[in-house]
């Protein structure tokens, strides 16, 4: 009963703050706007059929999937793909989306990392902006309004080396004859690099002796490099371990308006992604979460994690580089991917793209890589019968 009683005036005590915020997401529903429209492009059958799909995308073919005129914002995409990721990859499908008519992208990152998943892998994703869709992710969806004032351009390129069969998607936008001035924006990157260990070794936790220190954040690795003014609201963030060390040591560091010291700098990477103590467990958070995690031994392997900044943004007013260590003092070797989400006050372009070839991950280590590094190491020790594994 006394349970009861609690949960009730949690209920109560929720929904009587929830109703006294009038900047709520629920309150602004009620607000009726003035010269906003709702429309759609989409995918659907222009006979009437139900063919509502775009068809045969050759390997190699790029396809606008929108391209409209005019001011307006776009507040929902959905997107699904035929055949299933083993046959087409969704990180060799990419996103491209062009800005008041300008001829360089601001969004460029393949479909699957752009929505949240990563690698050559489907999974269920949840978030509040985006979300990849139940049915071990079929679907790709996001809520990221994107704002354009003369005109918006989305295409998808088939780098899969075979034929998408089946593309399926609706994109909602509001039409408006003049965007607030205020908008900014959107923009995502996708990056990915195979980083360096340090000269004397992967000295993660004082394993190897006494370790060093990082101010200058020089071989940090970078989410994004941006030149403007804007808000950093969040990165999906995919790491490839190689060993059963702990992969997340490293912290962030953001440096703002050009700063050579960082303003902002982090405890270590799960802190950043608020959590805490090495997890390798799943978890989702409107804001952040960990959707797919290692099955192997200590941190071997595969991991995604994710922050959006969505209460928090990073503002800056002229450039903002923000980046994160891969391990303490950057000692380890790990295949690392991103996709940053920012807003800027116009239009830019992005730092680079990445071909098929760069973007294609390392394999994972296996058990059997880590027995024959044994047999090795056992022969280096004189290859005596009863070697257990810690002599020095």
């Amino acid at each position: 009963m006394k349970r009861i009683i609690l949960i009730n005036l949690f209920l109560f005590c929720t929904s009587y703050l929830f109703a006294q915020n009038m900047d709520n997401e629920m309150f602004s529903l009620t607000k009726i706007r003035e010269g906003v429209k709702s429309k759609r492009v989409g995918s659907y059958d222009k006979t009437g059929g139900n063919n509502d799909r775009f068809t045969n995308i050759k390997d190699g073919e790029k396809m606008v999937i929108m391209n409209v005129e005019g001011a307006g914002i776009i507040n929902h995409i959905w997107i699904t793909i035929a055949p299933k990721a083993d046959k087409v990859n969704r990180n060799d499908v990419i996103l491209r989306m062009y800005w008041d008519g300008n001829s360089f992208p601001s969004v460029e990152a393949p479909l699957g990392s752009f929505f949240g998943n990563g690698w050559d892998e489907t999974y269920d994703f949840v978030s509040a902006p985006l979300t990849v869709a139940p049915a071990v992710g079929k679907s790709y969806v996001s809520y990221f309004a994107m704002p354009f004032s003369n005109g918006a351009k989305i295409e998808i390129e088939n780098q899969s080396g075979t034929e998408i069969s089946a593309f399926y998607f609706n994109i909602d936008y509001v039409e408006m004859d003049k965007l607030p001035e205020d908008c900014g924006r959107f923009h995502a990157w996708y990056n990915r690099e195979v980083t360096k260990a340090l000269p004397e070794g992967e000295n993660e936790w004082g394993t190897l002796g006494e370790q060093g220190n990082n101010l200058t954040g020089d071989e940090n690795y970078v989410f994004a490099d941006i030149k403007g003014k804007g808000q950093f609201v969040g990165v999906n963030y995919y790491i490839n371990c190689p060993t059963t060390m702990w992969y997340g040591e490293g912290d962030e560091m953001v440096f703002i308006d050009g700063e050579k010291t960082p303003s902002i700098v982090g405890t270590g990477t799960e802190d950043f992604f608020n959590t805490s103590w090495s997890p390798k467990e799943l978890f989702y958070h409107p804001y952040f979460g960990y959707p797919r995690v290692n099955n192997e031994t200590g941190w071997l392997g595969r991991t995604h994690v994710y922050r959006f900044l969505l209460s928090d943004p990073v503002y800056f007013d002229k450039s903002c580089k923000f980046t994160i260590e891969h391990g303490h003092n950057n000692n380890l070797t790990l295949d690392l991917a991103s996709v940053a989400y920012w807003y800027q006050h116009k239009a830019a372009p992005l730092p680079r793209s990445f071909s098929k070839e760069e973007r294609k991950p390392l394999p994972a280590i296996r058990a059997v890589d880590i027995h024959l590094w044994r047999d090795a190491w056992r022969n280096a020790h004189g290859n005596k019968r009863d070697l257990w594994g810690n002599e020095k």
